[in-house]
């Protein structure tokens, strides 16, 4: 195992110091409510390690944690005696104005303020501020609000679940999500990962950890007053958005929250492909079971089809003269046959989930049968619906006992089935290898540059409608290019030369120019537009006093039957730059038909962002509707995207409306804001690192070009690995398999450049080698891999990859790089001996070498 993923010692922070720590030291105030809760709790938790301070033994030795529950005219001061005893590991569960800066100064790590505290069931540590007793178990939380983290804790209680960590994030002006995050995606200990989220402070950092979890595991997130806090719903898209793009599966609200944990907990989707979305409902009612059916087809599951083979299996279990169709009811009297059914379709290759439904009866109820199946059950995972309260309550408490899936009604099952169907396709995303294609953008840079410099020079942030238009088209997207004028004589003269039909607008600074009588369409001839320029400009001055026109803008009109869209570019306080797609036209914002995501996108993404919208179901046309070429809005989004990637400076962007139809997108109005004069945004995920492209010459001669990997190179790097030796293969990735499974292709390729980066080397489409250097968080340690094909040994190819992820490496703060080889590697042994690392064997495996080098 990797020293990166276990911690070293020493003095300083560490975070095993909160997540395994062997010492506690509680420093409370005796007068404060919470000292007696943490006490009591720390007391009866059991912890395995030394409790020592207030209520407890004498300080000795360097404590790993503090738990701090003083008032905030002494916390600066404690925190300083803490860091003293060289503890630097602190939980702040009381109100806590400035931590940060108070912890800063006493150079420890806080979490609070107002933290629900920590518990690592596991090794019986509870120190938090919980009402109940904490059962160890597999599932994770993570809380900013204390009221949340209690409810939860009531209901995993009553559901038999437990816990493998609490983590009160409080504030999160302390010691945030990141990091916890980061801790929980190397645990093996933990099954699911729920997350209360009201604020997040590091949005790189966060969504660089969520997503290392949820590789790996389900992870689940409720955000509370979302709408309350932007009600025009901006931030909630953007919060989905992020989460979406870090595999995260979101809640609408606290019952579906739970209802997945519980389901997710308990069980996960059936292994191999598809969507895991094909029921099969089996019941000992039909009203129960069509109840069921018509819940799944609301949430867009599917009712699986039995096969003749599923069919006959079922017939002896089915009343004489039924039929085996989905859904399935075996009639009031099933009993345990249920539980064989039900068992029986588990088995069957074309059912994804069973759903179990059981209304009271006369008989008693076949939990111990259900309890059985489940736990010889290697198929579709089982899911019981126990419905009624006055018997039905101690049925579903002993199956939940059991650690059986089961809810109160055929909806609630319904949902968990949907929960695990959203899994699957998290998981499929994930994994899903884009085409190499790559759309090459060729932008004037220069001439966007030279327009934002104009308008800063003239003491304007934001750009006059022509200028919008012109950046949108040094990034190649359509316009439909107006003519600047002075006076209603000119604008006629360029309405005559443009030739009919033209619009005419004001040139002025105006959000909607519309409203003031800034717009005139289908103007046909030299005295209409020179009349309605006039007219114009005495409606705009009367109307809208305030604006300062600049003169007119002449402009075609679009072709006749286009359908209007909206794309723009925003920020969001907590997530930074977001980008947006929608039905376009003067009503936009009344249909709120649009979908949100981050940049950068690439051309899969773009194309996933339009299938979110409603008016994506008219793009292929529709009755008298012709079809729309919906690869030139995909192309157009990322164009937009790398425009906001190249220049940070831009704080706001619309393009409304842009009119699509089969020949392609043409942008009619546009308006573009900058940010203050050296501001630049921050994006939440970091855009590919162009920065970092260069072209190497090997000693042959050949040309390489240098550069980080895509997600687009999936396909190459599958070729590249089939071009290793075996014994290259088992050097590398310490195993003999034959070929790279597409999870992992996924996983090698899309990388997160803000904690890792893999450089490979391209001639004539072809990769010849990679080198990877992989960041454990926000740490200064990273490990490096390097592997080159046959037919670039020899060059020196090998060498200048390690050195551009060494350099890379620095550049990133990383202050000690670390290789596994194993021991019978003699040529990399040799290699990386000549780059200046120390060699050791591994004190935790003697087949492994550890290379190190301090950078």
């Amino acid at each position: 195992m990797s020293l990166l993923l276990t911690g070293r010692p020493g003095r300083g922070f560490r975070e095993t110091a909160f997540f395994q720590p062997r010492s506690v030291w509680l420093r409370a105030d005796p007068d404060l409510p919470e000292t007696a809760i943490l006490t009591r709790n720390l007391a009866a938790g059991g912890f395995r390690g030394a409790l020592m301070g207030d209520g407890f033994a004498p300080v000795e030795g360097t404590p790993d944690l503090a738990i701090l529950c003083v008032p905030p005219a002494v916390q600066a001061r404690e925190m300083a005696r803490i860091a003293a005893r060289g503890c630097f590991a602190v939980v702040v569960p009381t109100a806590a104005p400035g931590l940060a800066a108070k912890a800063a100064a006493a150079g420890v790590h806080a979490m609070g303020e107002r933290s629900f505290g920590l518990a690592l069931p596991g090794i019986g540590l509870n120190a938090t501020l919980s009402h109940l007793p904490l059962k160890a178990g597999r599932l994770a939380l993570m809380a900013q609000s204390s009221a949340i983290a209690r409810a939860v804790i009531d209901w995993a209680t009553a559901e038999g679940l437990g816990f493998s960590h609490i983590i009160g994030v409080g504030s999160n002006d302390g010691l945030g999500f990141a990091s916890g995050l980061d801790w929980l995606a190397r645990d093996t200990g933990t099954a699911c990962v729920m997350l209360d989220i009201r604020r997040i402070k590091q949005r790189r950092l966060f969504v660089s950890a969520a997503r290392a979890v949820a590789r790996t595991r389900p992870v689940l997130a409720l955000r509370a007053g979302g709408r309350m806090d932007d009600p025009s719903g901006i931030a909630d898209g953007v919060m989905a958005a992020v989460l979406r793009r870090a595999g995260v599966l979101r809640a609408e609200g606290f019952e579906e929250w739970l209802a997945a944990a519980e389901t997710l907990a308990r069980t996960k989707p059936r292994g191999g492909a598809g969507q895991a979305d094909r029921i099969a409902i089996i019941a000992n009612g039909l009203g129960v079971a069509r109840l069921a059916a018509d819940a799944a087809l609301a949430q867009g599951l599917r009712l699986a089809r039995f096969t003749p083979a599923t069919e006959a299996a079922l017939a002896p279990l089915i009343p004489e003269g039924w039929e085996a169709r989905n859904p399935l009811s075996l009639g009031s009297r099933a009993g345990a046959e249920l539980a064989q059914a039900a068992r029986l379709l588990a088995g069957a290759g074309e059912v994804d989930v069973v759903i179990a439904l059981h209304a009271p009866e006369q008989e008693a109820a076949p939990t111990e049968a259900f309890a059985a199946a489940a736990r010889g059950n290697r198929g579709a995972p089982i899911l019981l619906g126990w419905t009624g309260e006055a018997s039905a309550r101690a049925e579903r408490l002993a199956l939940t006992e059991a650690g059986l899936p089961v809810f109160q009604t055929p909806e609630a099952v319904v949902r968990g089935a949907a929960h695990l169907a959203a899994e699957r396709r998290n998981r499929a995303t994930a994994a899903e290898l884009p085409a190499s294609d790559v759309l090459e953008l060729t932008p004037d840079r220069a001439k966007v540059r030279a327009i934002f410099d104009t308008a800063r020079a003239e003491g304007r942030r934001d750009l006059f409608e022509d200028e919008a238009l012109a950046v949108l088209a040094a990034y190649g997207i359509p316009t439909l290019t107006p003519r600047r004028v002075e006076t209603a004589t000119e604008a006629a003269v360029a309405a005559v030369a443009l030739g009919p039909p033209v619009a005419l607008k004001i040139r002025a600074l105006l959000r909607h120019k519309s409203e003031v009588g800034g717009v005139v369409l289908n103007l046909r001839n030299f005295d209409s537009v020179r009349a309605a320029a006039e007219q114009m400009a005495d409606e705009v001055r009367r109307r809208a006093p305030e604006a300062t026109p600049a003169g007119f803008l002449v402009q075609p009109m679009a072709r006749r039957g286009g359908m209007e869209l909206r794309l723009r570019l925003g920020e969001d306080a907590m997530f930074g730059p977001w980008i947006g797609f929608g039905q376009g036209g003067t009503t936009a914002d009344i249909a709120a038909d649009e979908a949100l995501d981050l940049p950068p996108l690439n051309l899969p993404l773009a194309h996933g962002l339009i299938a979110r919208t409603r008016l994506s179901r008219l793009l292929p046309g529709f009755r008298d509707r012709p079809a729309v070429n919906e690869p030139a809005i995909a192309d157009a989004l990322v164009r937009i995207s790398q425009l906001q990637v190249d220049f940070p400076e831009i704080m706001a962007l619309g393009a409304n409306p842009i009119f699509a139809d089969a020949s392609g997108v043409v942008a009619a109005d546009a308006s573009l804001r900058l940010r203050p004069e050296g501001a630049t945004a921050l994006f939440a995920i970091p855009p590919y690192p162009m920065e970092w492209v260069a072209p190497f010459t090997g000693r042959d001669g050949s040309i390489f070009e240098v550069r980080p990997i895509r997600p687009e190179d999936a396909a190459a790097q599958g070729a590249f690995f089939l071009e290793l030796p075996p014994e290259d293969v088992r050097f590398r990735f310490f195993s003999t398999m034959k070929e790279l499974p597409p999870a992992m292709l996924a996983r090698l390729t899309q990388i997160d450049y803000g904690r890792e980066m893999a450089f490979v080397a391209f001639r004539e489409g072809r990769n010849y080698g990679t080198a990877r250097i992989i960041r454990e968080g926000a740490g200064t340690s990273a490990e490096f891999a390097v592997v080159v094909s046959p037919a670039a040994k020899g060059t020196g190819l090998s060498r200048h990859l390690m050195e551009r992820a060494m350099e890379w490496a620095r550049h990133e703060g990383v202050t000690e790089i670390v290789g596994h080889v194993l021991a019978d590697n003699a040529p990399m042994l040799a290699f990386v001996r000549k780059l200046g690392f120390t060699i050791s064997r591994s004190t935790e495996d003697a087949d492994i070498m550890l290379a190190k080098m301090a950078l």
